[in-house]
């Protein structure tokens, strides 16, 4: 600094004593300072007064001597100190060169600054407020500050400004979010520390409405709870705590929607306070909103449905889960299966037939999003567009709810109790949504009857009870659906009706463990006897003993229906006994293919047994009209 350069006001020994390097000689001249412009003051001298400001701003603070920014630095808070409430007027003068100092490489200067602001602080009080991002920016960095009296004079300062917020009702909230929502991504333990606190106090000021911005930050607070430090998960946790007591009580204020995706997302993560967290979340959201929640239903059951295969270990999340996927699941209603586009009145009254209220369904689309059939389900996130925000009727878009359940079923790794899920989802939406449900039977087919291959009674059995509505369901079938081959044929056709015993005695076999757990539901009850037809051998069943026959066998339906079914198993009969099967096939396999024939309505339907049973012995089963050669009693 030249010596004979002029900074009067300024005179020569404050100029001396501010370049110092001792500490109380800087002091002195601090003193000297606030003396000075407090005359200044007392004369109204604004002039003079921005002069020694911008003198020990420009000439010491942003100085290249160290000693020079120190004593510029204690020169401005004798000036802030010396204004009392007058320095509001010149605040941005004073705080932007203390705030570069932030930046020095030297922490004693850093110290300093952090002194210096303090004093300029603590005289302004709310009149630092339109400054507060500034202010907020300088903390954030001196709060990860690695010298600990930076960072201990940074919690003073921060104290402080805290006080100050909470005091003020002029506190700029929507300006401060970007702010916050910058920050709050930060990886260092102290940056998260600091922001975590901010949010608990301007959440517990009343007059500042945080819920409003909480999609703005959610994101950033759940990536704060994956934390390694224990203090800061649990500071996080309590600040979730408090935004979802918040939810609770304001659900008519709250964007579930432009939240909903977020949730989903770290439903998905492998961090377990994370998942069990945003899976907790997820279920007030869907309890809350009920359907306005949704047109989320993909990315929910994407994040939902393998937790519900979580072992012990993870057994709070598997419940959790299993509570949103029952409580989605109530959501969709029959009205869901309704024509997105209303009808006229007129138009309805004129035309009751069913079939064409389907095909005017089938004209307008239901998109849905696109969801990945990865069997990382968790890589495979989906983003789906927001529920609008009008009070518009929420439409189920079963598209991307039918992908979702197809991928999972695919993946023979997913467990066992989400192939179950899946098979309960879709038994329910061919019950609730038969005619959107459809649409779909084409792509879902061949993978139901795969899932009869499972090693699991539970999943085949589920499997066997959404093949039958599906075969059962009035959405496919016509009210007259006509000769099928003439008028024998037509008149030869007749449902399976089944009693109790009947369906036991199929199961003398010694393998009898799959029917008899068999559900009774009202599309499958009933469907594994017929009155014999002429000639035959009695009520469907599995002959007893008698010759060997290879490996063929043949079952007659009432008139001419003939299932062949070439098993590769070991039969033996002779030609006015039965014979012996052993082992059985699945009887879930026999009698859902009798029963499925019966109630489609077709002449002639191929299925691979591969498909049916998925076993190496298995060959092919054919239904086909005729007799069978040689193997009904005569």
């Amino acid at each position: 600094m030249n010596p004979e350069k002029d900074f009067a006001p300024l005179t020569p020994n404050i100029v001396r004593a501010l370049n110092d390097k001792l500490y109380e000689k800087r002091k002195v001249a601090a003193l000297e300072i606030e003396k000075l412009v407090r005359e200044f003051v007392a004369q109204n001298n604004t002039v003079q007064i921005k002069h020694v400001i911008q003198t020990l701003s420009q000439e010491f603070a942003l100085s290249q001597h160290p000693h020079s920014r120190k004593g510029g630095l204690i020169g401005l808070a004798a000036c802030s100190i010396a204004l009392g409430k007058d320095s509001g007027l010149y605040l941005k003068e004073l705080i932007e060169p203390v705030l570069t100092c932030f930046n020095d490489a030297d922490s004693r200067l850093r110290y300093y600054a952090c002194e210096a602001l303090y004093n300029i602080v603590k005289v302004a009080r709310g009149a630092v407020l339109p400054h507060f991002n500034v202010l907020f920016d300088g903390l954030s960095k001196l709060a990860a500050d690695p010298d600990p009296n930076v960072k201990s004079g940074s919690e003073l300062l921060d104290r402080l400004l805290k006080d100050i917020v909470t005091e003020s009702n002029k506190f700029d909230l929507v300006g401060f979010i970007p702010l916050l929502r910058e920050r709050i991504y930060s990886n260092n333990q102290y940056a998260r520390q600091f922001i975590i606190s901010w949010i608990l106090v301007l959440e517990s000021v009343p007059d500042i409405n945080l819920l409003d911005y909480l999609p703005e930050i959610l994101d950033g607070l759940f990536q704060i709870l994956g934390d390694n430090g224990k203090e800061i998960r649990k500071m996080c946790e309590v600040v979730l705590g408090e935004f979802l007591k918040e939810i609770k009580k304001n659900p008519s204020s709250v964007k579930f929607a432009e939240m909903a995706n977020i949730l989903v997302i770290h439903c998905q993560t492998t961090d377990d306070l994370i998942q069990l967290t945003a899976m907790c979340w997820m279920r007030e959201f869907i309890q809350l909103a009920g359907r306005a929640m949704l047109p989320y239903s993909s990315g929910i059951l994407t994040a939902v449905l393998p937790c519900l295969a979580y072992d012990d270990r993870k057994k709070s999340i598997k419940e959790v889960a299993n509570v949103c996927n029952q409580s989605l699941m109530k959501l969709v209603t029959p009205e869901d299966d309704e024509p997105e586009e209303p009808k006229p009145v007129v138009q309805r009254q004129a035309d009751p037939n069913p079939d064409d209220s389907l095909a005017k369904q089938e004209g307008t689309g239901s998109g849905g999003p696109d969801v990945s059939c990865d069997s990382s389900f968790s890589s495979g996130i989906s983003v789906f567009s927001p529920a609008s925000t009008e009070r518009a009727p929420v439409t189920l878009h079963l598209d991307g709810i039918v992908q979702v359940l197809n991928c999972h079923l695919s993946d023979m790794a997913i467990g066992m109790m989400t192939r179950i899920a899946v098979l309960k989802w879709l038994y329910h939406l061919y019950i609730k949504t038969p005619r959107k449900m459809f649409r779909h039977t084409d792509s879902l087919f061949p993978i139901l009857l795969q899932t009869l291959s499972d090693e699991s009674d539970e999943v085949i059995l589920k499997d066997l009870e959404v093949l039958a509505e599906i075969a059962s369901s009035p959405a496919g079938q016509t009210e007259d659906p006509g000769p099928l081959d003439g008028p024998d044929l037509q008149a030869s056709y007749s449902k399976l009706q089944v009693s109790t015993p009947g369906r036991a005695g199929l199961l003398t076999t010694p393998s009898t463990k799959g029917l008899e757990c068999s559900p009774s539901t009202p599309t499958m009850n009933s469907y594994l006897q017929a009155p014999s037809p002429p000639g035959s051998c009695g009520p469907l069943a599995w002959p007893t003993s008698g010759l060997k026959l290879d490996d063929s066998v043949s079952l007659e339906l009432p008139g001419t229906w003939t299932v062949n079914a070439f098993l590769g198993l070991n039969l033996q009969f002779d030609s006015c006994s039965r014979g012996h099967v052993s082992p059985p096939p699945s009887p879930q396999i026999i009698c859902f293919s009798l029963w499925f024939i019966s109630r489609s309505q077709q002449p002639m339907l191929a299925i691979s047994e591969a498909e049916l049973r998925g076993t190496s012995r298995a060959r092919q089963s054919l239904v086909s009209p005729g007799p069978p050669p040689g193997v009904l009693c005569p």
